[in-house]
Order: C-alpha cells, then sequence, then structure tokens
C-alpha cells in the first residue's frame, strides 16, 4: 500500500472519500475529476491545503480499492481521522461527486448509501443533501426544454 504519514488530515480525508466515490462504479469520469478539483480550489475547507497531496490520497485509496477489504478500510481511516463535525460535509461532496456527470449509476448509489451508514448520517439529512446536490448539477434536457 502506498506509504501515507501516520494520520490523514481532515482534508484528505475528505478528498478520499470523493475520490472513492468516483471510482465506485469503475469508471472515473472526466466531470467527477474537475469537479474535485474545482471543490478543493474553491471550497474554505480546503483553504490551507496542498493540492498536490489529491495524488498521494488517489494512490491510497487505489491501493485499498484492490484490496478484499479495502473499503472498510478506507472508512476505518475515515472514521479516525476526519471530525464528526465533518461527516455530512463528507456526504455532500461524495454526494456532488456523484451528480457531476448528469447521471447516477447503481454502484454510486450503493457507495452513497455505505457512506451514509458508515458516517451515521440522518436519512433526512442524507435526502436533504442528495437534493442540493441533485439540484446543483441538474442538466436541460431537450424534450423538456421547448
Amino acid at each position: 500500500m502506498t506509504d501515507m504519514p501516520h494520520s490523514l488530515t481532515p482534508q484528505d480525508c475528505l478528498v478520499a472519500v470523493m475520490i472513492a466515490q468516483s471510482m465506485s462504479d469503475e469508471n472515473i469520469r472526466t466531470a467527477e475529476l474537475v469537479t474535485i478539483e474545482n471543490i478543493v480550489n474553491h471550497l474554505p475547507i480546503f483553504a490551507d491545503y496542498d493540492p498536490d497531496r489529491i495524488k498521494v490520497v488517489s494512490s491510497t485509496v487505489f491501493d485499498l480499492f484492490s484490496e478484499e477489504d479495502g473499503l472498510d478500510a478506507l472508512f476505518g481511516l475515515i472514521r479516525d481521522n476526519l471530525p464528526g463535525y465533518l461527516f455530512e460535509t463528507a456526504y455532500a461532496l461524495a454526494c456532488d461527486v456523484a451528480a457531476a456527470d448528469g447521471h447516477t449509476y447503481e454502484a454510486e448509489l450503493r457507495l452513497l448509501e455505505e457512506i451514509r451508514y458508515e458516517l451515521t448520517i440522518d436519512r433526512l439529512h442524507a435526502a436533504a443533501i442528495e437534493r442540493g446536490a441533485r439540484a446543483r448539477y441538474a442538466v436541460v434536457h431537450e424534450a423538456e426544454n421547448p
């Protein structure tokens, strides 16, 4: 596995959740990567974050996903290093990545469900977060736009 410092920063954890969400359907889309980059470049939580860390965190997530219990290990790292007050933030960022390409695939939905469970996100709060992501990444369909 890729060498990581003894602990991840909270920002590393948020990046790891976004990378995992992008990888969930085994097809990392450009829209998802651009969304992750935009989030890291613009959200205040990442103001002091070194964007070069994204590569290190991505390698760690890739390595974990290649292991049998890698997802469990990833959630363990996240729970150990992400303060509880950022759990909903992590879920919101995962929803943004899932919605970034205008379509949410079954594997992406399953990982979102797992994130909700692992980070004990209240179902009503999760629904509101999901609705916000859908609204932010909505696309106009030709048949609906005369």
